[in-house]
């Protein structure tokens, strides 16, 4: 995740990144110029239609469509971040039930050995998380039937969360701890599961194929019947004109695509990783 001073706005007029969209989008903003500056040259020039022209009542459409398109855009922009957003709420209360869990049992625990099992199992079930959400594999699940298998185990996540109730089980039938313990202690340890099942739906469902597929079709025709209709009122300079369109609306599809699946290396992902080494240090001070 890319660090910043909101601030200081005025510098990224002229600063470029890795997840800027010029560098996605050139290849195809080149071709969309030399498209448009062909029907421009041969309206202009050869076509020479009058100004009672049916070609010029595209621009009727390209008024009413442009709307349409604005509020399209706006949806899917909008249900990315929220996608995104979520995700970020999933880690804060994993830490926060990280810090809770740890907490307590640093209280009802007095055997230096069992403080040391937890205090090395807390932050690993956020370190595996990472890394199972990060498992390029881990989206496809709902779609592939995958079976994940990493370190001879199905579910990471699964696997550490029943190696905490376990170790919970054991200091109860040893009666280090209560009853009443043991179900404060339970319903800590299912918060993480809850994160980890809510994480997973984010990662597993992405927007609908349909939708999407829509919106980028909109987006190409609609930039590509530009020229048609603006070549006679701005002449040669339609080229830039609609290159610039074209680059505005694919970049807010670019971006809702790339925020919409927070969990990852992209340069907007969610630093989940430095969260988890958050996580580490929390556990360690308080156990």
């Amino acid at each position: 995740m890319i660090s910043y001073n909101t601030k200081d706005w005025f510098t990224f007029i002229f600063r470029f990144h890795k997840a800027d969209t010029v560098r996605q989008l050139f290849p195809i903003m080149l071709a969309i110029g030399v498209y448009s500056g062909i029907i421009g040259w041969l309206e202009v020039e050869h076509w020479q239609l009058t100004d009672q022209s049916y070609i010029k009542n595209i621009t009727i459409m390209h008024n009413m469509l442009g709307f349409v398109i604005s509020l399209l855009l706006v949806f899917r922009t909008n249900t990315a971040y929220d996608r995104w957003w979520e995700g970020r709420k999933m880690w804060g209360a994993l830490v926060n039930n990280s810090r809770n869990l740890a907490i307590k049992l640093s209280v009802m625990l007095k055997d230096q050995h069992d403080t040391e099992y937890f205090r090395k199992l807390i932050p690993a079930y956020a370190s595996v998380l990472h890394k199972h959400l990060n498992n390029s594999d881990t989206a496809q699940t709902l779609f592939d039937g995958l079976d994940l298998e990493i370190d001879h185990h199905k579910h990471q996540p699964n696997h550490v969360a029943k190696m905490m109730v376990q170790k919970i089980n054991d200091l109860y039938e040893s009666k280090k701890i209560t009853g009443d313990q043991l179900i404060v202690l339970n319903a800590e340890i299912q918060s993480f599961t809850d994160i980890c099942g809510a994480c997973e739906r984010i990662k597993n469902t992405p927007i609908p194929y349909s939708y999407s597929a829509f919106l980028k079709k909109f987006i190409f025709f609609y930039v590509m019947t530009l020229p048609l209709g603006y070549s006679f009122s701005l002449g040669y300079y339609v080229a830039p004109v609609v290159v610039f369109i074209f680059y505005v609306l694919a970049s807010l599809e670019l971006i809702a695509e790339e925020i919409e699946d927070p969990f990852g290396n992209d340069e907007n992902d969610l630093p989940t990783e430095k969260i988890a080494s958050n996580i580490k240090k929390h556990i360690e001070e308080i156990l």
